[in-house]
């Protein structure tokens, strides 16, 4: 007999963090995947190259509606999972996927 696993809420993921009124959205960075290509860093801000794993980290997790632009193309840009990325930036007020929604309905497209 097959369990049925229950979806994940990405508002649950990372904690609590800050009012979701100041920080609507949010990163889910599936970091065991990241191979370094470094396209995100390239293209926003809030993404660097850790130099000592040679892999890229946000330096943020929540984000206001000014840096959501950035994120949401690092999302895009990631070539990793065979270009469906594995940055996910989420709306914490309906916990839909924004970017890179490769199933294109909004739910969170990890690979867990």
């Amino acid at each position: 007999m097959s369990e049925e696993r229950e979806a994940i809420a990405p508002s649950d993921l990372g904690g609590e963090g800050p009012p979701i009124d100041e920080k609507p959205y949010k990163i889910v960075f599936e970091a065991n995947k990241c191979f370094g290509a470094g396209k995100c860093a390239e293209v926003a801000k809030n993404w660097e190259m850790d130099i000592s794993t040679g892999l890229s980290k946000p330096r943020t997790y929540y984000l206001t509606e000014e840096e959501l632009p950035e994120n949401v193309r690092a999302a895009e840009v990631c070539p990793a999972k065979k270009d469906r990325g594995i940055i996910h930036v989420v709306d914490r007020r309906t916990d839909e996927e924004i970017a890179p929604d490769p199933h294109g309905d909004g739910t969170l497209s990890v690979d867990w």
